[in-house]
Order: C-alpha cells, then structure tokens, then sequence
C-alpha cells in the first residue's frame, strides 16, 4: 500500500488530463486500424515494448538491446509497407467519423429487398456495387459520394443504378433499413492474380474488402453474374435462395447483434488496455526518470501584529532538497516555490517557529525532501516612537589653523519608530559622516541619518542640514 501510495504521490489532475488524453488517442488509433495489418505490427511492436521494459530489472541486457532494436525496425515497417493503409485512414474528410465515431452494425437489414433487388438488376445485365458495412467503418477509406439516406426499397436500389443515372456508376451503401449513400468511389484492389474477367467494379470490391470487413455485392454488367466478396474473399453466388443465405450469414440480425455484443466487449477491453498502457508510460517517466534538486527560498512572513515588528531572523532563506520528474523539476521556477510563516501567535521576544511541509508550496508533482535549517529563530518587538536629538557625525580634522566655532542642526530631534527594546538603548542618532578635512569656510552641508539597526523607520524627512562657522585660529 505504501509503495502503491508513493507510485501516485504528487499526482496533479493534469496529469489525469494528461493520461485520458492519451489514452483516447490510443484508443481511438485502435478503432480506426483495428482489423488491418497496421494494428497487427502495432500490437506485436507494443509486446516487444513490453519485453524490453521487463528485461531491464531483470539485467538482460541484450534482450534489451535486441528488443529496442526490433521496435525501431517495426517503425519504419508500419509506416514504409502499410503507408497507403495508413493514408487513407488519415486522409477521411470526416472529422466526427476520425475523432469520436464509432462503426455501426447492420440492424434489421430487409435482406430481401436487397435479393429481389440484386437479381432484377442481374437479370437485365445493370451492373451494380452494393456495401454493407458492418463492424469497422468507411469514411476514412472510400471517397466522394452523395449523401441519401433515403428508406430501402427495391425501386430505389434499382433506380441507383439504372443506366443514365449520375449516380450508376459508382457504389451504394446500405446501413440497416437505409442508403445512406450513392456514388461512392471505393479503393481499387492492386492485386495482380485476380481473374481476367474482373471489372472495375470487381477490382473495387476486392480494395474495400482488403480494407475493412464490409459485405460487398457486384453484378457484372458484361455476363450478368452476381458475386459476394467478404475478408479478401470470393463468392460466386447462382441464385436468390444462395445470396440471401450468403447474407444472412454474414450480414444477418442474429450474427449482427452478437457481433455487436463482441464489439462492446472487444472496445471496453480496447479502452481499458489503453488507459492501462498510457498509466504505465506516465508512472515509467514521472517515477523512472526521478531526480533530485536544491533551492534556496526567500521566507515570507504572514499575519504578523501590526504593533509588533520583526527585528532580527536567524536565516532570512532556506535550502531546500526537492525531488520528482525530469522534466518537471528542469521546469520549475524559484518564484513557483514559496514558504510562509505565520506570525499571528508570536509574541515579543525570540519566537521558535518550526519550518513543516506545510508552510511550504511546491508546484504540483514535486515532493519535499530536506528543509535546512527546519526551524527558524524570529525576534519580535512592540513598535514605539521616540524623540531623539540628532549629532553631526564629524570625521577628520579641519585644515591647520582653522577652527570651527559652532555648528547648528535643523531639526535638532527627529521622531524615530522601532522596536522599544531596541530604541531603549538608543539615546541619539547620528548623521552620515561629514569630513572636517574638507571645510575651509563657513557653510551649510546636507547630510542623511545613520539608522542602527536598519529596523528603525523614521518620517519623510530623512535630510538633516548643518550650519558650521569656521574661523582662523586665534580669532
């Protein structure tokens, strides 16, 4: 428990941030690669991760090395062999689709329609490109299209393709009870092994089905024939009673909603090994990459009395050792680091105030773990104002044969505040120093005062003038 409190001690709520974000960006990576090979090289590279990280605390150190050196090549694999996979995810025009959405299934599908529908068209040499999507989505992998969403029927689906139609040539998309699309443009396959007699149609068949586990439905506009292409596979189809066994199969309410029943579980899963992956990456840099650091910060005194004023401190900083990520502590600013005290229980005289983590704030995941000196001596003092005459301050001697006759102070006093003990033992306060070596002639010099100690405050006035007669000696 102690150890698990220490893995999350100084976790800051952007650091959840941080994890959830990351985590949806796994997961959403998952959803949309999910069945090609780009997600198989992925999950295979995240395992060889996984072994590279175990071999470390276990001082295998070239299974490691071997590891690291497999994971780099995997990188280069994923993004130079599976780029046009990877590009046509990436290049989907819709953002709901590549953020957030999630594939749909095929519900109350009136397979039927579709049969009849299939078979008129075959029947009458119409070619046709019918997709039912079902578990992973399209966007991100065909293009163009007019959006329809128009209820299924056989008229329809017959009208799409009739000859003369715009939109005929292209591929209709059929989802639940709707077509929700006509005129789609669908990848081409780059297979060079399929039959002679594939059209363009048949090749864009295979291409999706490369790409994604839709059902496909081509009728050859030369011969007539009907086929059914699903998962990189052919099936010539003879007649209704074959195709709609075909589709029920592949494409039926049964099969749908235990389909969809395996995607709930297969994306909880997904987003929890996500979530659980991210966590582990965060507490390997926060706590792996752990380092140590020292500064020394300025006290600040809180709440003290008003009538009371602090006279002397036995250190006015203090050193701190503070620890936490690399990157966190290579961030951090003295002025993000603050300690307070609290003056509102002292009292006049020597006050012993301990320094606790408490008085301290650091920025969020730092740990405290030194502070020197960890107690501070604080003198007070109650604040009282005093009268007190002021004296020249003369250093040096004047010139040979001069003599100064008399010297006059304006003012003569000046009120002082400071603490009484400390202005009990004060009965004067000088002036700057004034040199006597300097003066020839009677005059009027500007001088400041001498506060000892620097505690004393006294008014505006802080120019005292002095008029000084000199004369001959002997005069």
């Amino acid at each position: 428990m102690e150890q698990l409190f220490y893995l999350f001690s100084g976790f800051r709520w952007l650091d959840v941030l941080d994890i959830l974000l990351n985590s949806y960006i796994l997961f959403r990576l998952y959803v949309l690669f999910r069945g090609t090979n780009v997600i198989r090289v992925l999950l295979a590279t995240c395992a060889f991760w996984a072994a590279s990280q175990a071999a470390v605390p276990l001082g295998l150190i070239i299974t490691n090395w071997a590891m690291q050196g497999v994971i780099t090549v995997a990188a280069l694999i994923i993004i130079i062999i599976f780029r046009n996979e990877i590009s046509s995810v990436l290049q989907t025009n819709d953002l709901k689709s590549f953020l957030w959405g999630i594939p749909g299934f095929q519900f109350h599908t009136p397979l039927n329609i579709i049969v009849e529908s299939v078979y008129t068209l075959a029947e009458k040499k119409i070619g046709a490109l019918i997709v039912l999507p079902l578990k992973q989505g399209l966007d991100s992998v065909v293009q163009g299209g007019i959006p329809l969403k128009g209820k299924l029927s056989q008229e329809m689906l017959v009208s799409i393709f009739w000859p003369g139609n715009p939109m005929h040539d292209g591929a209709a998309v059929i989802q639940g009870d709707q077509i929700t699309s006509t005129g789609v443009i669908l990848p081409l396959s780059k297979k060079e092994n399929l039959p002679s007699f594939f059209g363009t149609r048949h090749r864009a068949a295979v291409g999706l089905t490369e790409l994604t586990d839709a059902l496909v439905i081509v009728v050859s506009e030369e011969r007539g024939k009907v086929s059914l292409f699903k998962e990189n596979q052919t099936y010539n189809i003879q007649n209704r009673l074959a195709l709609e066994k075909s589709l029920q199969k592949h494409a039926g309410d049964d099969s749908t909603k235990k389909g969809f029943r395996h995607q709930t579980i297969e994306l909880i899963t997904a987003a929890l090994v996500s979530l659980f992956c991210v966590t582990g990456i965060w507490l390997s840099f926060s706590k792996g990459m752990e380092t140590l650091a020292t500064y020394e910060i300025p006290v600040e005194f809180m709440n003290p009395d008003q009538k009371m004023e602090i006279i002397s401190s036995s250190a006015s900083n203090v050193k701190l050792l503070i620890s936490g990520a690399r990157p966190l502590i290579n961030s951090i600013k003295p002025e993000q680091i603050n300690i307070k005290l609290n003056l509102s229980q002292s009292v006049v005289g020597i006050n012993k105030l301990s320094i606790t983590k408490e008085n301290i704030l650091l920025p969020p995941g730092i740990r405290l773990k030194k502070i020197e000196p960890s107690e501070l001596d604080i003198t007070l003092d109650t604040l009282v104002e005093k009268e007190l005459p002021i004296q020249p301050h003369w250093i040096g001697e004047l010139p040979k044969g001069l003599v100064m006759k008399e010297a006059k102070v304006t003012p003569q006093t000046i009120r002082i505040t400071g603490g009484g003990r400390v202005l009990k033992d004060i009965s004067t306060i000088f002036t700057e120093p004034i040199s006597l070596g300097e003066l020839t002639a009677s005059g009027v010099v500007t001088v400041g005062l001498i506060l000892n100690p620097v505690s004393l405050k006294l008014g505006n006035n802080n120019k005292i003038q002095i008029q000084y007669f000199i004369s001959e000696r002997g005069l």
